[in-house]
């Protein structure tokens, strides 16, 4: 009743608006097909088409079963390559989420690109956390692979590290900031006085970090970084960069960094992936970056200075 030849007639009918021109796609007769869509018809109880002398149209019901008949052609015609690519240790999906740090549309789109090349039947599901959000991302969720997770140290036995590098961070604020015209050094009490721009820690089950806060300082928290820096671009606030972002501002003359009392000290970045049962596509993710191969270069290149 609903075998796949007779649902690609369905569908090339419905597609096409007229069963002449369906006949003539299909290579048979326009008898034929007419035939097996009245047999459907009659089979499942309902009328699917609505015919004219010149052209056909979905009923209701007929609309409905076009859109599953392209779902289930769709996942037959794939079926053979899933099962193929399954007996090769190919994963049916794969999600990795990404530290906000090295988040980078471009780099995600040249991944996926490469990926998706290689592995047409896999899926990929991308997330972004931010600071211990990406941990708790790898270690409760079902996520196999984790771009910049925080230290060099694995919070698990069953997640293998490959360090990336270090970020390195400049205190920063807008020229027109009060504290730019102070004199040095700046003292905490000063920095007291004016709020602090920070990304919220994403993690919901590990303790949250926070960037960088005074006691009693107020504190304007943002989604990510594109906002943070705008944020002290419009002198809102204080805080701290990763100095190959902020670095052109700066030189600019749309940032000025300063020297406070407690300094930033950089941020190991890791390569974390789950050690149970990896499949082929993690493993290849994995050799590009510990082989720092081009096509994963777009997540440290905003940190080229300091992911060496």
């Amino acid at each position: 009743m609903l075998d796949p030849d007779t649902l690609r007639t369905f569908v090339c009918i419905a597609e096409t608006g007229n069963f002449s021109r369906a006949a003539e796609k299909l290579f048979k007769t326009t008898a034929t097909i007419s035939y097996r869509i009245k047999l459907l018809e009659d089979n499942v109880g309902v009328p699917l088409l609505i015919r004219t002398t010149r052209s056909v149209s979905l009923t209701p019901a007929g609309r409905h079963l076009l859109s599953q008949a392209r779902e289930w052609l769709g996942w037959i015609d794939g079926m053979q390559g899933e099962l193929r690519q399954i007996n090769d240790g190919v994963e049916r999906q794969v999600n990795i989420v990404v530290n906000n740090l090295m988040y980078s549309p471009q780099a995600i789109a040249t991944l996926l690109a490469w990926l998706t090349e290689r592995y047409p039947f896999t899926q990929f599901h991308f997330s972004r956390q931010i600071y211990m959000g990406v941990w708790d991302t790898l270690l409760h969720d079902d996520f196999s692979l984790a771009i910049g997770v925080t230290g060099n140290e694995s919070l698990s036995d069953s997640v293998a590290l490959a360090p990336l590098g270090e970020v390195n961070w400049l205190f920063v604020m807008a020229p027109n900031h009060p504290l730019s015209k102070q004199s040095l050094p700046l003292s905490d009490a000063q920095l007291r006085r004016y709020p602090a721009v920070n990304i919220k820690d994403s993690a919901v089950k590990l303790t949250r970090r926070v960037a960088w806060l005074l006691p009693g300082q107020k504190e304007i928290v943002v989604p990510d970084m594109e906002t943070k820096i705008a944020a002290h671009l419009a002198g809102v606030g204080v805080g701290f960069l990763p100095e190959p972002l902020c670095r052109p501002l700066i030189e600019a003359g749309l940032l000025v960094n300063l020297t406070i009392p407690v300094m930033r000290p950089p941020s190991p970045l890791s390569l974390a992936w789950q050690k149970g049962n990896v499949g082929k596509a993690v493993q290849d993710i994995v050799e590009l970056f510990v082989q720092r191969k081009a096509e994963v270069e777009g997540f440290w290149q905003p940190f080229s200075s300091s992911l060496q």
